[in-house]
C-alpha cells in the first residue's frame, strides 16, 4: 500500500514514483516475499499530481498489478464511483475488509473506530489551539478506510509493506493515522516505508 497526499502535492509524480518503486525494490530485497506484490489503492479519483497520479506509476514501473479497496455506497456515493481503476485486477469494499477483521478478531473494527475518534479529538484539541477549524466529518471514514484496510490486507496477505511518498506525514492528513495501526499491532513498523 502506498499513502500520500492528495492534489495538495504538487512535486512531478513520475520522479516520486521512481524513487518509492526503487526504495520498494531495496526494502523487499532484504525480505522473503512469498507472493507476488500487489499495490492496493484506496478509491482516490485520478489526478494529474498526488497518490491517485503517484500509485499508477509505481505499479507500472515496478511490473504489477493494482487491488482497489471503496468505501461502501452508503458510507460515500461518491467514492467508488469516482475511482481510478487503471490496472486494477480486484475490487473491494470497505465493509468486506471490515468482516475480515472481526473474524481474525472481534471487536477489531470498534477498537479502531474507538482509537481513530481519540486521534481526531487530539488533533482536533491541537488545531483548536492553533486557532484552527476542526477536521472535517469526513477524516472519520478516509481514516478508517485506510486503517482497516491495511490490517485486512495484512491478514490475508500474511505480510504487507506500507509506503509514504513523504517522509514529513503533515500531522492533520488522513495518513496521519497510521500511528492507530502500529498503536494497536495491526501493521509492524518494520513494514512501512516511510517516504523516500
Amino acid at each position: 500500500m502506498i499513502e500520500g497526499a492528495g492534489g495538495r502535492d504538487t512535486r512531478d509524480p513520475g520522479e516520486v514514483a521512481g524513487k518509492i518503486a526503487d526504495r520498494l525494490v531495496t526494502h523487499w530485497a532484504g525480505r522473503s516475499i512469498s507472493r507476488p506484490p500487489l499495490l492496493i489503492t484506496q478509491g482516490d479519483p485520478l489526478e494529474p499530481r498526488g497518490i491517485s497520479a503517484i500509485t499508477p506509476r509505481v505499479a507500472q514501473r515496478l511490473n504489477v498489478l493494482r487491488g482497489l479497496v471503496c468505501l461502501d455506497e452508503a458510507i460515500a456515493p461518491y467514492h467508488a464511483r469516482d475511482a481510478d481503476r487503471s490496472g486494477v485486477v480486484v475490487e473491494f469494499r470497505y465493509s468486506q475488509f471490515e468482516a475480515v477483521l472481526e473474524a481474525v478478531r472481534p471487536g477489531a473494527v470498534g477498537a479502531l473506530q474507538v482509537a481513530v475518534d481519540e486521534a481526531i479529538e487530539s488533533k482536533n484539541n491541537r488545531r483548536h489551539a492553533q486557532g484552527m477549524p476542526p477536521l472535517r466529518d469526513y477524516f472519520r471514514d478516509f481514516a478508517m478506510l485506510q486503517e482497516v484496510t491495511k490490517a485486512a490486507c495484512r491478514q490475508l496477505c500474511g505480510e504487507i509493506t506500507v509506503a509514504h511518498t513523504d517522509a514529513a506525514v503533515h500531522e492533520f492528513s488522513v495518513t496521519s493515522f497510521y500511528t492507530v495501526g502500529l498503536a494497536l499491532g495491526w501493521i509492524e513498523r518494520e513494514e512501512m516505508m516511510m517516504g523516500y
